[in-house]
């Protein structure tokens, strides 16, 4: 945490391999793809006398993160790191197709078999941190930011959390839902009740509640009312047992069911799509809660938010507080190529290809990694 916050003050550069955790067998080229193996070996017995520039860039408007990890890669698996010549952007830096984003300098047989492991750290890092920027600009109406959670725990392996937890984090994400998504960057993992703690107590949302609250105190209650499918009657019932206890309620609904207020308000049907939370049944929801002077009550929708759906609601206006994202920010769109441009300070790339300067790059200085 203190390395992270001192890195947000500026008073350091760049992460390192102890934030990371990096596998060790990198440095036995277990994760690079065969034909850097092969050509390192064939570089260091006919070629050895080399020194090349490595070039990172990819082809759409993003937000870039990964640059901190793919260093500190470099500073620990690369023979003589303290020697090879890096110039990077810093995550979080808004970039443009085909911009350079990460060039290294050195004897290709000492670092080149981490190409394709820097060009999909970077890869997914940067297209994680563009899915959540996008996202909370989408949240973003009329110079008020709503938060965004990023609940992306059971979209992918666990042991991508930290890392997408971070690249969120970069993004913009107000908060993640589990304590490694948020430890490279110092905090806590936040959360209220899911449906199982719903169905222990057999349906009964003010139940459920009242233990949370009981259990945890000092954490703001915020009930999550669409286990029964009933979002309006169930948020009623627990902000009349709590009054101004009660922070949120958070609606959750699948987008294969249609809410009981429907069937009990017929004449509303006809003209849009009620299933799942729908702008209907969140307007809906603001009036009953209004109306008996709950308004202070938040309203918190999860459940196939994507930046698309949360600009329609936002378009309409919909009185949501707090937005749950999961799947749709880890889709994996940006990749990211590494080209050899130059050879011996000449210039020399496969067809296509060239040696693009950018007076943004900023120089690395090699720093030692902790073991």
């Amino acid at each position: 945490m203190k390395e992270f916050e001192l890195k947000m003050q500026g008073k350091i550069k760049r992460l390192t391999n102890k934030t990371f955790k990096f596998d060790k067998r990198v440095k036995d080229g277990w994760f690079s793809a065969v034909y850097f193996l092969k050509t390192r070996e064939i570089v260091k017995e006919k070629l050895s006398d080399n020194m090349v520039t490595m070039q990172f860039f990819q082809k759409k408007h993003a937000v870039l993160c990964g640059t901190d990890e793919a260093i500190a890669l470099i500073h620990t698996f690369a023979d003589r790191p303290e020697e090879l010549d890096i110039h990077s952007l810093k995550d979080g830096d808004k970039i443009s197709p085909y911009e350079t984003v990460l060039t290294i300098t050195g004897p290709y047989q000492n670092f080149g078999y981490l190409e394709g492991i820097i060009d999909g750290i970077l890869a997914r890092r940067t297209s994680v941190a563009t899915n959540v920027y996008n996202v909370v600009k989408a949240a973003r109406t009329s110079g008020k930011q709503k938060p965004v959670i990023f609940m992306g725990d059971r979209d992918d392996h666990f042991t991508q959390q930290a890392g997408d937890g971070y690249a969120a984090f970069i993004g913009g994400s107000t908060a993640q839902a589990t304590h490694a998504m948020n430890e490279w960057w110092g905090k806590e993992g936040m959360g209220t009740m899911p449906h199982a703690l719903i169905q222990m107590f057999r349906g009964d949302v003010v139940a459920a509640a009242r233990a949370y609250h009981e259990m945890f105190p000092g954490d703001d209650l915020v009930a999550l009312v669409d286990y029964n499918n009933d979002v309006i009657t169930d948020s009623l019932k627990v902000a009349r047992e709590f009054g101004e206890t009660l922070k949120g309620v958070r609606i959750d609904t699948s987008r294969t069911l249609v809410d009981q207020y429907f069937f009990r308000n017929p004449d509303v049907m006809g003209t849009f799509d009620p299933r799942g939370a729908n702008p209907e049944l969140i307007f809906a929801l603001r009036r009953a809660l209004d109306d008996e002077g709950y308004h202070h009550v938040k309203i918190v929708v999860s459940g196939g938010f994507n930046e698309k759906r949360i600009r329609e609601f936002e378009e309409q206006n919909v009185p949501v507080d707090m937005y749950g994202v999961g799947s749709s920010l880890l889709k994996i769109h940006i990749g990211f190529t590494g080209d050899n441009v130059l050879l011996n300070g000449e210039h020399e790339a496969k067809k296509g290809r060239k040696y693009r300067p950018n007076p943004r790059l900023e120089k690395v200085e090699y720093m030692p990694q902790e073991n």
